[in-house]
This record gives C-alpha cells, structure tokens and sequence, in this order.
C-alpha cells in the first residue's frame, strides 16, 4: 500500500515538472511583417492627353515681289496660344528605381495669333497671322521613381504644322499665305502618378526649341501663286498638357 501511494506521488511530480518544462520550451509565434507593394514601370504604353501651348513667332521680311530687301525688316512678334489634344504610345523599362523609355506623341492644336506689321516694313499696313494645328514629338526619356511615383525628364525631335497668311489691314482680304512642316528640338520634364494597377496620371512641361526658317508666301490674288514676300521667321513652344496613361504588363509586385 505504501509502496503504490509513494509511486503515485512520484508519478504525479514527473508529470508537473513536465508540464512546466514544456511551458518554459514551447515554441513562440511572430506575425509575418506585412510586405509593401511595389509599383513596377516596365512595359509597353498608351494613352491620352489635353492642355494648353504658347507659340512665339517672330517674322522679318527678306523679299517683296521676287526683290530681295536687305537688309531685312522686322515685322515683329506675336503669342499664338490655344489648346491642344492628342495621344502618346511608348516603352518604359524599370533598373532599381531607375526608369528609362521611348515615346511618339502627336496632338491636335489650335494655336493662332497673329500683329500688324512695324511701320519699317509695311507702314501698318499688313497683319500678319501665324497658326499651329499640329504638334509632334518623338523623345527618350530617363526618370527615377518613389514605388507609384515618377519623376523624369525627356528631350528629343519636335515637329509642328505651321500656316501662314498676311491680311490687309482694312479690308481683312488675305494676300498671301504659305503651309510647312517644321522640325526642331525638344526638352520637357513631367512627374507620374500611378494610382491603380497599369493606370497612371501626370503633369508635364515641354519647350520645343523650333529655330528660324525661310518661308516664302504665294499670292491668293492676281496672278495666284505667284511670289509675294520672302519672310525669315523665328518660332518657339511652349506646352503644358495632363496625361493617363495605361501600362501592358507593368504589374504590381511585392519586394520582400
């Protein structure tokens, strides 16, 4: 009897030293830490934009009738401004948090303004009238990037559809007129926004630096098409425009 209670007393101490091993090495749980998205720019894309342009045009007359004036007579400077409307279509691949990319843009655009004629030239006598309906652009881009934030510069070609018309002062008859296609350069800088998977907004500032071009003006009057004046004209862009853009198979990734 003796016996059976001392082995029940000694059973019972192994099971509470047991017990309170077991406590002191039982495996401790941590939450896993939470992992943050990481938005990704590489792959191809699309999208639309809308703003507004400023272009400044400065005319010189170089020739009257097919005689050439030397030396030549400002005929001074006008805004042309209005708004603008297209799209764009790139490529962007993302290094760390380095973006680099490509992109053709083309837009819509109704720029027109236009001065009298300065006194030396054509005694107030003429109004010159300079329009842009179309703009290009055609750049590289590098930028760097905050997960769903990007900042990036780009530079590249730029092309504009110009017309030109001269207008007499009284009568608003056109006289002369001339078309062209213009090619200079062009520097812009934009910051990007993405706010849902592939969907991204942003702002952007573009200066095309489109140089002086000779251009010469035919007659809308007796004898039509034939030489009017010879006009040396200088033209500068300035352009702000809002953009969404949507990215192909730029998914957000979780980086651990």
């Amino acid at each position: 009897m003796k016996m059976r209670k001392l082995t029940l007393a000694i059973s019972l101490v192994l099971v509470g030293t047991a017990s309170a091993l077991a406590a002191d090495i039982a495996p401790s749980y941590t939450k896993a830490p939470v992992v943050a998205p990481i938005y990704n720019w590489t792959g191809v894309y699309i999208g639309l934009n809308g703003g507004g342009a400023s272009s400044h045009n400065c005319w010189d007359v170089t020739g009257f009738r097919g005689f050439p004036i030397t030396p030549s007579a400002s005929e001074g400077c006008h805004n042309a401004t209005g708004g603008l409307a297209g799209g764009q279509i790139g490529y962007r691949w993302q290094a760390s948090s380095w973006v680099f990319g490509l992109e053709a843009q083309g837009n819509w655009a109704n720029l027109k303004a236009s001065n009298l004629s300065l006194p030396a030239a054509f005694g107030n006598m003429v109004r010159n009238t300079s329009k842009i309906d179309a703009i290009g652009l055609f750049t590289g881009q590098v930028g760097y990037a905050w997960n769903n934030v990007l900042w990036y510069v780009k530079g590249g070609a730029a092309a504009t559809h110009d017309k030109y018309d001269g207008f007499t002062r009284f009568n608003s008859t056109t006289f002369d007129q001339a078309s062209e296609t213009r090619w200079g350069g062009a520097v812009g800088t934009g910051v990007e926004f993405g706010f849902a998977p592939g969907w991204s907004v942003a702002v952007e500032y573009d200066h095309l630096f489109m140089g002086r071009r000779d251009v010469t003006l035919t007659s809308t009057l007796a004898p039509v098409g034939a030489v009017s004046r010879n006009e040396s004209i200088k033209q500068d862009v300035d352009m702000g425009t809002v953009r969404v853009n949507y990215t192909f198979g730029g998914p957000v990734v979780a980086k651990y």
